[in-house]
Parts: C-alpha cells; structure tokens; sequence
C-alpha cells in the first residue's frame, strides 16, 4: 500500500491481494485488452482459450482492487472483456 497522498502505478499481473481507496485502469481498447500481437501468436485453440480466460481475469482482479472507486478508461472500439463488468 503507498504512503498517504502518493500514487501507485503497477501492472494488473501484480495488482492481485492489494487494495486500494481509488483504481483507475487504463487503456481498456480493443486490441489492447487482450493484447493483438499476443493473440496473432497463438496457434493452438486450447492456449487462444486460456489467454482469453487468464486476460479476462487479470481485469476482473484489477478492477476489485478498488475499495471505494474505480476508474475505466479507453477508446473506442472498447476491449470486449467491458461487456462483462457491465452490470
């Protein structure tokens, strides 16, 4: 946890255990989340479904760090993994 009045900026791969009063997660974009070049890179259906299940968990863990806000953010078109946050 940094000290009162400081910022934290990490990786969502290091944001699992920690909490926080306020997260922002940034660049949600298509593309991005999951990243492209990671994607093109798979060949086999097996490993493409564990990429897509390990991203969209690194999100959803990312985004519960936030005790009281969370911040979103990216362009348009948005990552897919948003659809399932939305509630």
């Amino acid at each position: 946890m940094p000290a009162q009045g400081c910022i934290a900026v990490s990786t969502m791969h290091l944001a699992k255990g920690l909490e926080f009063r306020a997260v922002a997660v940034m660049a949600c974009d298509d593309e991005v989340l999951p990243l492209q070049e990671r994607i093109e890179t798979i060949s086999d259906e097996a490993d493409l479904e564990e990429v897509y299940h390990t991203e969209r968990h690194l999100l959803y863990v990312a985004c519960t760090r936030a005790r009281d806000q969370l911040l979103i953010s990216g362009v348009d078109p948005a990552s897919e993994f948003l659809d399932d946050l939305d509630t």
